[in-house]
């Protein structure tokens, strides 16, 4: 192998490597995509070249035909009137339209078969057009969807990597423990108030209040509970001064 080969195969290793590295593979696809799109004027500006010369020589073979036509009937008149020189004057023109018809006739022969060559290209380019569009354009929505889930792993990776997770399990776990020693603190509270005996307090408070009203009632002669104090024994929570006052209003009323 030569140096120069060697040479070159270096050059293109290089750059070929740094390009490869540049190149963004959505970037290129949307610049095929544009380039694919651009083919098409084109396309149909050769087309269009190649159909007017088509009809170019179609008018041409008119004009033949039309010229052949006329050369003829003259050459026919000059005939018939007796004037063979000029019969034979216009049958040297005769001649040259017929070669002149010939050859154009072979230039549109070829002329309609690179037309329809021409479509049929065309036809084919734009098939393939098409697919290669459809696939680029479905490459970058893969693309996007792929970006789109790199976002999301980034996000959470950083969850892990910038301690998310754990001062999210710590602030939990620091809550829970505070919510269980509040409980605790009231259950305990709870247990330290003697809630029975708060109980027969109360009852005790009702029981002598239902006394004293029994007790006016008497005192004011609204009813008897000597039947209701025989049916049922009744607690004496009164305190003596109460009992002494009792006395001393039983005693103003006996008076």
């Amino acid at each position: 192998m030569s140096i120069w080969v060697r040479f070159k195969r270096l050059v293109k290793s290089i750059f070929g490597g740094a390009i490869s590295a540049l190149e963004d593979p959505k970037l290129i696809l949307e610049q095929n995509i544009r380039e694919l799109n651009d083919q098409v004027p084109k396309m149909n500006e050769n087309i269009a070249t190649v159909k007017a010369n088509v009809m170019m020589l179609q008018k041409e073979v008119k004009k033949y035909e039309k010229e052949l036509a006329d050369v003829t009937s003259k050459i026919k008149a000059g005939i018939q009137a007796g004037r063979d020189d000029i019969a034979e004057r216009y049958a040297m023109r005769m001649e040259s339209v017929q070669e002149s018809l010939a050859s154009t006739k072979d230039q549109l022969k070829y002329a309609s078969a690179a037309y329809d060559k021409a479509l049929q290209v065309k036809k084919a380019f734009m098939r393939e057009k098409e697919r290669k569009i459809a696939e680029a354009k479905e490459a970058l929505r893969a693309h996007e969807r792929a970006q789109w889930q790199a976002k999301v792993a980034d996000t959470l990776e950083s969850f892990e990597v910038a301690g998310i997770d754990q001062t999210h399990d710590e602030m939990l776990t620091r809550l829970q423990e505070q919510t269980a020693r509040n409980e605790a603190r009231m259950e305990m509270a709870l247990d330290s108030v003697d809630t029975e005996a708060l109980k027969i307090e109360e009852d005790a408070q009702k029981i002598r209040a239902s006394e004293l009203v029994k007790q006016f009632k008497l005192e004011m002669g609204m009813g008897d509970t000597s039947g209701a104090s025989k049916e049922e024994p009744q607690l004496d929570l009164s305190d003596p001064e109460s009992e002494t006052s009792g006395k001393t209003i039983g005693r103003e009323r006996t008076q």
